[in-house]
């Protein structure tokens, strides 16, 4: 059980399973999920999750795979820690790609490999907050990088820096949503890095806060056991302009390639417009948090 364990994967898979939804048939229409993100149009709001370094934990070509299943879906393209080639590959499948860039106490790698992410015309780049400390509480040690927690001054400065949107990963307070507000972020992802921590608050639980906070001047993206489309639809009544999905797409990748993956993705998204029509939400931007009620 997730109270003796503490396992955040499974209080944030609780924590969706609770939230019930009521019907609004009266006036609805059949759904569009079309989903616009920094001036680019896409057909799902479901994005996949920024996961790191797929050719060493899931086999070679996996990181392609993914890409091209993106693209294939017309989605937005979230990844996480790889180097130069592997992120070029990525861009050139054409996917509209979110690197997301880990804290390195070197803090002139990040600085480069934001004109990296410039030079191939990625859509944004982000800062994975939520990943300076190790399991000890240490700073972590990722492939042979230091990493180092972040002030909101550096923050700032690479935003001012950044011709990008710096989208950061990790805000799970309403303190660090206000932090990275004050740092000039385009955005933010509410995230608990897949169980990085034990007993943390569900990004979903926390969301309608964060939204409060936001005023909506940023949009404001979800991370954590997002797997189904009525997930997806929890999460976007309540505030989310966008979902990730992550591990769900690795056996898929693995075992199908980026066809399935991108199948996958138009199943989810068909399960999210479903739940759109049926509570009167059929549009993005006629989401109702007074749909959604909690067990």
């Amino acid at each position: 059980m997730a109270e003796a364990t503490g396992n955040s994967n499974e209080i944030t898979r609780e924590y969706l399973n609770s939230l019930l939804i009521e019907t609004r048939y009266m006036n609805s229409a059949f759904a569009d999920a079309s989903f616009e993100l920094f001036g680019k149009k896409f057909s799902t709001p479901i994005m996949t999750a920024a996961l790191s370094h797929l050719e060493e934990f899931v086999g070679q070509g996996a990181s392609k795979a993914y890409a091209e299943g993106a693209a294939q879906a017309d989605a937005v393209l979230w990844y996480g820690m790889a180097e130069e080639p592997e992120i070029e590959m990525m861009a050139g499948t054409g996917a509209s790609l979110v690197e997301i860039i880990k804290p390195y106490k070197d803090r002139d790698k990040i600085y480069k490999k934001i004109e990296h992410a410039v030079s191939h015309n990625l859509l944004a780049v982000g800062i994975d907050i939520d990943h300076p400390f190790s399991n000890d509480g240490s700073a972590d040690l990722v492939f042979e990088d230091v990493m180092a927690p972040m002030t909101t001054e550096e923050l700032r400065q690479i935003c001012d820096f950044s011709k990008l949107p710096v989208i950061p990963k990790g805000v799970l307070s309403i303190y660090d949503a206000n932090e990275v507000l004050e740092a000039g972020a385009a955005g933010m992802l509410l995230s608990h890095h897949n169980n990085r921590i034990t007993y943390a608050v569900p990004p979903v639980m926390l969301l309608p806060e964060i939204i409060r906070v936001t005023e909506g001047k940023v949009p404001v993206f979800v991370d954590c056991e997002i797997r189904t489309g009525m997930d997806a639809f929890k999460a976007l009544a309540l505030g989310a302009a966008g979902v990730c999905v992550g591990r769900p797409f690795m056996p898929i990748i693995k075992n199908e390639g980026a066809a399935a993956m991108a199948a996958h993705i138009r199943k989810l998204t068909d399960e999210l417009k479903k739940a759109m029509s049926f509570t009167g939400c059929y549009r993005l931007d006629k989401m109702d948090a007074s749909v959604i009620h909690k067990r």
